[in-house]
């Protein structure tokens, strides 16, 4: 029902959804992600409240079916990546019960990317 008042594809669904919990998450709480971050990037606080921020315009583009939305989320995707994959490799040695969780994380952003890439925009208006 959610889908079709919004008109979105299920995907650029669950990525909306899922961005706009993360973004709130990202923002009420920081230091719930700091664990998530790797130890070379500087100020580790500011990027993830910068990520929440993007996260959340993300959805709400996305949602809004705006034209920047889709490219706006695969470059929000693209620049956490990075940290994912550190995440997975680093908790093979420093959180094995959490390795798992870690490594099936990544692939899950594959559908996620196309997904968004995917996600209805509205058309252009003639001027």
């Amino acid at each position: 029902m959610a889908r079709k008042a919004l008109g979105l594809r299920v995907g650029a669904l669950v990525v909306a959804g899922l961005f706009l919990a993360s973004g709130v998450l990202h923002l009420v709480n920081p230091g719930a992600f700091m664990w998530l971050m790797p130890p070379w990037l500087p100020l580790k606080t500011e990027l993830i409240v910068i990520s929440g921020v993007m996260e959340l315009a993300a959805a709400i583009g996305l949602i809004f079916k705006q034209r920047w939305a889709p490219v706006l989320t695969v470059i929000t995707l693209l620049a956490v990546w990075p940290a994912n994959w550190w995440f997975a490799i680093d908790s093979l040695t420093s959180n094995p019960d959490i390795a798992l969780i870690a490594w099936l994380r990544l692939p899950l952003q594959i559908p996620l990317l196309y997904w968004a890439w995917k996600a209805p925009v509205q058309p252009r208006q003639n001027s």
